[in-house]
Protein backbone atom coordinates (compact mmCIF):
# COMPACT_ATOMS: atom_id res chain seq x y z
CA UNK A 1 0.00 0.00 0.00
CA UNK A 2 1.16 3.64 -0.95
CA UNK A 3 0.90 6.19 1.43
CA UNK A 4 0.02 9.87 -0.62
CA UNK A 5 0.73 12.92 1.10
CA UNK A 6 -1.42 15.74 -0.21
CA UNK A 7 -1.62 19.16 0.86
CA UNK A 8 -5.01 20.06 1.08
CA UNK A 9 -5.90 23.76 -0.82
CA UNK A 10 -8.27 26.29 -1.15
CA UNK A 11 -9.08 28.08 -4.48
CA UNK A 12 -6.77 31.11 -4.34
CA UNK A 13 -5.47 33.97 -6.85
CA UNK A 14 -2.57 34.45 -4.26
CA UNK A 15 0.21 32.49 -3.32
CA UNK A 16 -0.21 29.44 -1.23
CA UNK A 17 -0.39 30.21 2.29
CA UNK A 18 2.17 28.78 4.77
CA UNK A 19 -0.25 27.69 7.05
CA UNK A 20 -2.06 25.13 4.48
CA UNK A 21 -3.35 22.13 6.62
CA UNK A 22 -1.20 19.13 5.49
CA UNK A 23 -3.57 15.78 4.76
CA UNK A 24 -2.47 12.10 4.69
CA UNK A 25 -4.60 10.51 2.14
CA UNK A 26 -3.92 6.63 1.88
CA UNK A 27 -3.95 5.32 -1.77
CA UNK A 28 -3.71 1.43 -2.65
CA UNK A 29 -2.14 2.36 -6.44
CA UNK A 30 0.19 4.61 -7.98
CA UNK A 31 -0.60 8.42 -8.07
CA UNK A 32 0.42 10.86 -10.95
CA UNK A 33 0.03 14.73 -10.45
CA UNK A 34 -0.77 16.62 -13.79
CA UNK A 35 -0.25 20.46 -14.04
CA UNK A 36 -2.55 21.73 -16.70
CA UNK A 37 -3.54 25.43 -17.77
CA UNK A 38 -6.39 27.15 -19.43
CA UNK A 39 -7.40 30.12 -20.62
CA UNK A 40 -10.21 31.84 -21.81
CA UNK A 41 -9.89 35.12 -24.44
CA UNK A 42 -12.03 38.10 -24.28
CA UNK A 43 -13.32 41.58 -24.65
CA UNK A 44 -12.34 44.17 -21.61
CA UNK A 45 -14.23 46.18 -19.78
CA UNK A 46 -11.79 48.29 -17.60
CA UNK A 47 -9.09 49.99 -18.32
CA UNK A 48 -6.74 51.37 -15.63
CA UNK A 49 -4.40 53.84 -16.26
CA UNK A 50 -1.93 56.19 -13.33
CA UNK A 51 -1.33 59.60 -13.49
CA UNK A 52 1.40 61.36 -11.46
CA UNK A 53 2.38 64.94 -10.77
CA UNK A 54 6.34 65.70 -9.92
CA UNK A 55 7.37 69.18 -8.13
CA UNK A 56 11.04 70.68 -7.62
CA UNK A 57 11.63 73.59 -5.03
CA UNK A 58 14.18 74.75 -2.79
CA UNK A 59 12.55 73.96 0.66
CA UNK A 60 10.69 70.46 1.45
CA UNK A 61 7.26 72.47 2.72
CA UNK A 62 7.28 74.82 -0.58
CA UNK A 63 8.00 71.57 -3.02
CA UNK A 64 5.06 69.98 -1.06
CA UNK A 65 2.88 73.38 -1.24
CA UNK A 66 3.11 73.39 -5.12
CA UNK A 67 2.56 69.70 -5.61
CA UNK A 68 -0.41 69.92 -3.82
CA UNK A 69 -1.80 72.52 -5.87
CA UNK A 70 -0.59 70.37 -8.93
CA UNK A 71 -1.96 67.36 -7.96
CA UNK A 72 -5.51 69.23 -7.20
CA UNK A 73 -5.57 70.33 -10.33
CA UNK A 74 -5.06 66.95 -12.08
CA UNK A 75 -7.77 65.16 -10.01
CA UNK A 76 -10.39 68.07 -10.62
CA UNK A 77 -9.90 67.10 -13.68
CA UNK A 78 -10.35 63.41 -13.68
CA UNK A 79 -13.52 64.13 -12.00
CA UNK A 80 -14.54 66.72 -14.42
CA UNK A 81 -14.18 63.81 -17.02
CA UNK A 82 -17.24 61.92 -15.18
CA UNK A 83 -14.83 59.81 -13.26
CA UNK A 84 -16.60 58.13 -9.97
CA UNK A 85 -14.42 59.28 -6.76
CA UNK A 86 -14.54 55.78 -5.63
CA UNK A 87 -12.51 54.85 -9.27
CA UNK A 88 -9.56 57.38 -8.19
CA UNK A 89 -7.21 56.43 -5.40
CA UNK A 90 -3.89 57.48 -4.48
CA UNK A 91 -1.19 55.07 -5.09
CA UNK A 92 1.70 57.04 -3.78
CA UNK A 93 3.69 60.36 -2.11
CA UNK A 94 7.01 60.50 -2.38
CA UNK A 95 9.51 63.45 -0.87
CA UNK A 96 13.70 63.38 -1.60
CA UNK A 97 15.98 65.37 -1.71
CA UNK A 98 18.23 66.25 -4.86
CA UNK A 99 21.77 66.21 -5.15
CA UNK A 100 23.79 67.15 -8.34
CA UNK A 101 27.18 65.95 -8.78
CA UNK A 102 30.13 68.27 -9.66
CA UNK A 103 32.52 67.02 -11.03
CA UNK A 104 34.90 69.60 -10.51
CA UNK A 105 34.65 69.74 -6.80
CA UNK A 106 34.33 65.98 -7.13
CA UNK A 107 30.91 65.98 -4.62
CA UNK A 108 27.88 66.22 -4.41
CA UNK A 109 25.50 69.56 -3.70
CA UNK A 110 22.16 69.92 -2.17
CA UNK A 111 19.43 71.20 -4.91
CA UNK A 112 16.26 71.47 -3.05
CA UNK A 113 13.49 68.75 -3.09
CA UNK A 114 11.30 67.02 -5.36
CA UNK A 115 7.94 65.60 -4.53
CA UNK A 116 5.72 62.52 -6.62
CA UNK A 117 2.48 61.83 -6.27
CA UNK A 118 0.42 59.27 -8.25
CA UNK A 119 -3.04 58.26 -8.88
CA UNK A 120 -4.78 54.93 -10.03
CA UNK A 121 -7.69 55.50 -12.39
CA UNK A 122 -10.30 53.40 -12.87
CA UNK A 123 -12.22 53.96 -16.44
CA UNK A 124 -15.12 52.25 -17.35
CA UNK A 125 -15.49 53.58 -20.99
CA UNK A 126 -12.32 52.18 -22.37
CA UNK A 127 -13.16 54.20 -26.01
CA UNK A 128 -11.88 57.14 -23.89
CA UNK A 129 -9.02 56.52 -22.66
CA UNK A 130 -6.86 58.31 -25.03
CA UNK A 131 -9.01 61.48 -24.54
CA UNK A 132 -8.64 60.74 -20.90
CA UNK A 133 -4.78 60.83 -20.79
CA UNK A 134 -4.70 63.85 -22.99
CA UNK A 135 -6.71 65.51 -20.88
CA UNK A 136 -4.63 64.45 -18.24
CA UNK A 137 -1.49 65.85 -19.59
CA UNK A 138 -3.46 69.23 -20.09
CA UNK A 139 -3.95 68.88 -16.89
CA UNK A 140 -0.70 69.30 -15.58
CA UNK A 141 -0.01 65.37 -15.24
CA UNK A 142 3.79 64.66 -15.59
CA UNK A 143 3.73 61.00 -15.63
CA UNK A 144 1.32 58.91 -16.71
CA UNK A 145 1.41 55.42 -16.43
CA UNK A 146 -0.78 52.50 -18.28
CA UNK A 147 -3.55 51.60 -19.82
CA UNK A 148 -4.18 48.21 -18.17
CA UNK A 149 -6.82 46.35 -19.52
CA UNK A 150 -8.87 44.13 -17.44
CA UNK A 151 -12.30 42.46 -17.00
CA UNK A 152 -14.60 43.92 -14.08
CA UNK A 153 -16.20 40.44 -13.39
CA UNK A 154 -14.28 37.42 -14.83
CA UNK A 155 -16.11 34.80 -12.27
CA UNK A 156 -17.67 33.41 -15.73
CA UNK A 157 -14.57 33.18 -17.73
CA UNK A 158 -12.89 31.47 -14.77
CA UNK A 159 -15.40 28.94 -14.56
CA UNK A 160 -15.29 27.88 -18.06
CA UNK A 161 -11.79 27.64 -18.22
CA UNK A 162 -11.63 25.73 -14.63
CA UNK A 163 -13.53 23.12 -16.35
CA UNK A 164 -11.89 22.91 -19.43
CA UNK A 165 -8.54 22.20 -17.08
CA UNK A 166 -10.20 19.91 -14.88
CA UNK A 167 -11.33 18.03 -18.29
CA UNK A 168 -8.47 18.38 -19.42
CA UNK A 169 -6.36 16.79 -16.39
CA UNK A 170 -8.84 13.72 -16.03
CA UNK A 171 -8.10 12.88 -20.17
CA UNK A 172 -4.74 12.89 -19.47
CA UNK A 173 -5.08 10.61 -16.11
CA UNK A 174 -7.02 8.07 -17.97
CA UNK A 175 -4.31 8.23 -20.58
CA UNK A 176 -1.72 7.48 -17.85
CA UNK A 177 -4.31 4.82 -16.37
CA UNK A 178 -5.22 2.61 -19.83
CA UNK A 179 -1.13 3.11 -20.87
CA UNK A 180 -0.07 1.21 -17.47
CA UNK A 181 -3.02 -1.04 -17.25
CA UNK A 182 -5.21 0.48 -14.87
CA UNK A 183 -9.16 0.72 -15.43
CA UNK A 184 -9.68 4.14 -13.75
CA UNK A 185 -8.67 6.91 -11.72
CA UNK A 186 -9.75 8.72 -8.41
CA UNK A 187 -8.69 12.59 -7.44
CA UNK A 188 -6.83 13.13 -4.45
CA UNK A 189 -5.74 16.35 -4.16
CA UNK A 190 -6.34 19.63 -6.20
CA UNK A 191 -4.48 23.17 -6.31
CA UNK A 192 -5.32 25.93 -7.83
CA UNK A 193 -4.15 29.43 -9.29
CA UNK A 194 -5.61 32.02 -11.10
CA UNK A 195 -3.70 34.16 -13.61
CA UNK A 196 -4.34 36.98 -16.07
CA UNK A 197 -3.90 40.15 -16.81
CA UNK A 198 -1.35 42.18 -18.09
CA UNK A 199 0.94 44.98 -15.92
CA UNK A 200 0.66 48.91 -16.37
CA UNK A 201 3.61 50.10 -18.67
CA UNK A 202 5.38 53.33 -17.36
CA UNK A 203 5.11 56.57 -19.88
CA UNK A 204 7.00 59.70 -18.82
CA UNK A 205 5.73 62.77 -20.42
CA UNK A 206 7.79 65.86 -19.93
CA UNK A 207 8.66 69.32 -21.66
CA UNK A 208 8.66 68.67 -25.54
CA UNK A 209 6.56 65.00 -25.31
CA UNK A 210 4.08 66.66 -23.43
CA UNK A 211 3.33 69.33 -25.96
CA UNK A 212 2.95 66.61 -28.35
CA UNK A 213 0.89 64.69 -26.44
CA UNK A 214 -1.30 67.82 -26.44
CA UNK A 215 -1.56 67.70 -30.14
CA UNK A 216 -4.11 64.83 -30.71
CA UNK A 217 -5.38 61.37 -28.05
CA UNK A 218 -3.26 59.08 -28.35
CA UNK A 219 -4.44 55.88 -29.93
CA UNK A 220 -5.62 53.26 -27.67
CA UNK A 221 -6.28 49.56 -28.81
CA UNK A 222 -7.72 47.34 -25.79
CA UNK A 223 -7.52 44.32 -28.19
CA UNK A 224 -8.44 41.09 -26.10
CA UNK A 225 -7.09 40.08 -22.61
CA UNK A 226 -7.08 35.96 -21.43
CA UNK A 227 -7.77 34.85 -17.66
CA UNK A 228 -6.94 31.12 -16.93
CA UNK A 229 -6.74 29.00 -14.08
CA UNK A 230 -3.97 26.60 -13.71
CA UNK A 231 -4.47 23.29 -12.17
CA UNK A 232 -2.67 20.50 -10.16
CA UNK A 233 -4.70 18.10 -9.80
CA UNK A 234 -3.20 14.16 -7.67
CA UNK A 235 -4.53 11.04 -9.21
CA UNK A 236 -4.37 7.69 -8.05
CA UNK A 237 -4.88 4.53 -10.48
CA UNK A 238 -6.99 2.18 -9.52
CA UNK A 239 -7.18 -1.28 -10.48
CA UNK A 240 -10.81 -1.28 -10.85
CA UNK A 241 -13.24 1.27 -11.74
CA UNK A 242 -15.06 2.62 -8.12
CA UNK A 243 -18.23 2.86 -9.07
Amino acid sequence: MFRHLATALAASAIAVPAHSATVEIESEGPVVELSVYESITAEPDIATISAGVTSDAATAVEAMRLNAIEMRRVIDRIKALGIDEKDIQTSGINLNARYDYNRAAQRNEFRGYQVSNRVNVKLREIEATGAVLDALVAAGATDLGGPSFSIENDEAAKAQARQRAVEKARAQAESYAAMLGYAAVRVLAIDETIRGGAPMQQVALRDAMVAEAEAAPPPVQPGMISTGVAITITYELLSRDPS
